[in-house]
Parts: structure tokens; C-alpha cells; sequence
């Protein structure tokens, strides 16, 4: 490989070596430590002069100290020579601040898109971005991955009679994604109307679409607290559903989901590993 350099934070370093194991090529040395008063120290153990630069640094766990990590990285490649540094985030930060839904909220991810510019990122890869028109925040080249192929052939190989599903989104939001995997499969797909009277908390929930007798499948971008695809899962038995899987580019999985999930109905909750699931995968069995 012709001039390429990549470089895990401490995100998800597993991420990275998978990365560099994939493209036959040694990760790069990077050492990142903690001053006593919690603020970043990067060092770039190598020249990257000249050099095509990939960071791996994913929006979880502590995500502000990931994000001052990553710009932190990419500014030091940059003042160090590096000819272009690309920021691989493969769940970005902030991406549900998207618009400003009330008076006086911010748009936050916008002021991330903003930070990484100035910090010196030339290209930004991303997946399964909460809303695609967070591209538009960047002037800079963004690549937005889908997690689509993926999760086609996990249905596929690990659901016998993925014939009679029903792909269903939790949302109004996710309704393209879930019309998109659906055309691709060649069955039916259902949407859940629902209404919130503040964040993370579902007031009321309305089935759009028909699963009596099908094996239901709920398709998001993220699973955070997962209170949205546990009452929906129980919303898809009341109306019928043979069994309820859910896929999930991004498993977040913050506050009360890890017990929410272990007393749901899921057959399974499917994630990528865009965030690091060893240790949930152990307390929740559910989770692959």
C-alpha cells in the first residue's frame, strides 16, 4: 500500500487492527494519556510526513474525550507534514443535534463538522449517518457507509424463513432505510408512527402496515436507552408477529438498555461493531 498510515484511538482500538489486519499493513504507533486534570496528551510515535493518514476514532463511551482525542490526532498529523488526513468516525458524535427543533437549541453536530474542519481533516468516512444531510454540514469530502449489505446477508444466513418478514422501522425517520432493505429482500415493510412528549420517552405508538402471522424485523440507525424498539417489539406481538428480531447499525446501549433488552421479546438485537459490544455481549446474551 502506497504511502498509508493508520492510527487507532482509544475508541476502538479492535476496530482499527481489524482495519490494518484487512489492508496487510502494521497499525500505527500512537501513544494517548490523561494529565492528572483529565486533559488529552496524543504522540505520534512516527514520521507521517508525506504520509496518506487514517484515523480510527468512534463516537462512544466518553464521547467528548473521543472527540477531543480525535482532533487532538488529526491536528498533530497535520503540523507533523502529514499530504491528507482522513477521519474515520464510524458512529458520529452529536448526529441526532441535526436541526434546530426548538427556538434556542443548538445544532451541535454542525459545530462538530465545523471542529473537524478547523482541526485539519481533509475527508471524513462515517456510517449510517442519523441524518444524511449532515453531509452538507461539511465543505469537505464526506463518504456516508450503509450498514445495507451487512445486514441483508445477516438476515439471509441466520433466519431460516426471512421470506415471510416484515421489515419494520421505529420511526417515520427511518422509513427510506427500511423501504430500501425491503425492495432488496422483496417483501412487505411497516412503519410506527410515534409521538414523544420529551426525548428519550415515547408517549404513544401506532402501528402502520400488517404483521399478523410474519416474523418481524425493526430496522434502526442507533439503539440507545432502547425504550423505542423494546415497546415497539411489544407493539409488533400485540399485532400479531411470529417472532421480533432487531438490527441496529449502532448499539449505544446507555442507562437501563442492557436490562430492557434481557426482559424483551427480541429473538435477537443485531449490531455492528461500530462501537465496541464485547462487554455487552457477556451481560446481555440477546446482542450479536
Amino acid at each position: 500500500m502506497p504511502n498509508i498510515k493508520v492510527f487507532a484511538g482509544t475508541s476502538h482500538p479492535d476496530l482499527g487492527h481489524k482495519i490494518c489486519n484487512r489492508l496487510g499493513i502494521e497499525c500505527g504507533k500512537v501513544v494517548t494519556k490523561k494529565f492528572s486534570n483529565g486533559e488529552c496528551c496524543v504522540e505520534i510515535g512516527e514520521s507521517v510526513r508525506g504520509e496518506d493518514v487514517f484515523i480510527v476514532q468512534s463516537g462512544c463511551n466518553s464521547v467528548n474525550d473521543m472527540l477531543m482525542e480525535l482532533l487532538i490526532m488529526i491536528n498533530a498529523c497535520k503540523i507533523a507534514s502529514a499530504s491528507r488526513v482522513t477521519a474515520v468516525i464510524p458512529c458520529f458524535p452529536y448526529a441526532r443535534q441535526d436541526k434546530k427543533d426548538k427556538s434556542r437549541a443548538p445544532i451541535s453536530a454542525k459545530l462538530v463538522a465545523n471542529m473537524l474542519s478547523v482541526a485539519g481533516a481533509d475527508h471524513i468516512i462515517t456510517m449510517d449517518l442519523h441524518a444524511s444531510q449532515i453531509q452538507g454540514f461539511f465543505d469537505i469530502p464526506v463518504d456516508n457507509l450503509y450498514a445495507e449489505p451487512a445486514v441483508l446477508k445477516w438476515i439471509k444466513e441466520n433466519i431460516s424463513d426471512w421470506r415471510n418478514c416484515t421489515i419494520v422501522s421505529p420511526d417515520a425517520g427511518g422509513a427510506k432505510r427500511v423501504t430500501a432493505i425491503a425492495d432488496r429482500l422483496n417483501v412487505d415493510f411497516a412503519l410506527i408512527h410515534k409521538e414523544r412528549k420529551k426525548a428519550n420517552e415515547v408517549a404513544a405508538m401506532v402501528l402502520v402496515g400488517d404483521v399478523k402471522d410474519r416474523i418481524a424485523i425493526l430496522v434502526d440507525d442507533m439503539a440507545d436507552t432502547c425504550g423505542t424498539i423494546c415497546h415497539a417489539a411489544h407493539k409488533l406481538l400485540e399485532a400479531g408477529a411470529l417472532k421480533v428480531y432487531a438490527i441496529c447499525t449502532h448499539g449505544i446501549f446507555s442507562g437501563p438498555a442492557i436490562s430492557r433488552i434481557n426482559n424483551s421479546m427480541f429473538e435477537a438485537v443485531v449490531v455492528t461493531n461500530t462501537i465496541p459490544q464485547d462487554q455487552r455481549m457477556k451481560e446481555a446474551p440477546k446482542i450479536q
